[in-house]
């Protein structure tokens, strides 16, 4: 496509797939953008290869698959073989889990993780004050991109920086909404 600009220059649009290395998406995604913001690029669309939120539809799928097996398997099963499929479908209890949370002090993860998803969902302008150590303190005004409860990793865009970045929860000092 050519387009004619103000200034007498051309312009061109072209399609491409570029191949990253990284040790996640998250990561390949950050390369990716800093690559393009430096690049001198007029502008720049990713369509595709952006795999945030691919945990959270894997988790409800395998919510959904246990609750169709369980209803499956409860008319199929009688006796013994009941009690056993039951155990294999049901998952463990949360009780243990959520006193070795209390001991640790972070019984707050759930709060904080429905925050967390809330301005996924508002694309809400947000402030992090981010601690990387021996008194290095950011404060990032961004969006949040994804939240990663597995790895508990929060991959953030900073507006003025327009850049990517993944930082551990246990990183992140403040959260100002």
């Amino acid at each position: 496509m050519r387009v004619v600009d103000k200034k007498g220059l051309n312009s061109y649009l072209f399609s491409l797939d570029v191949l990253i290395e990284g040790e996640s998406n998250a990561q390949a995604l950050e390369q990716l953008l800093h690559v393009l913001n430096h690049s001198g690029l007029s502008d720049f669309r990713i369509n595709e290869g952006i795999e945030l939120g691919r945990v959270i539809e894997k988790l409800e799928q395998q919510q959904m698959g246990a609750q169709l097996s369980k209803a499956d398997g409860a008319s199929l099963y009688a006796g013994p073989a009941r009690r056993i499929a039951q155990t294999i479908i049901h998952p463990p209890d949360d009780e243990p889990r959520a006193a070795a949370a209390a001991e640790r002090g972070d019984d707050h993860q759930p709060y904080i993780s429905e925050r967390i998803h809330s301005c996924i969902k508002a694309n809400r302008l947000i402030r992090l004050t981010v601690n990387k150590g021996r008194g290095v303190k950011l404060s990032i005004p961004c969006r949040i991109i994804n939240f990663d409860e597995v790895q508990m990793v929060v991959t953030v865009y900073h507006v003025d920086e327009k850049q990517v970045y993944a930082f551990s929860i246990n990183e992140i000092d403040d959260f100002i909404e």
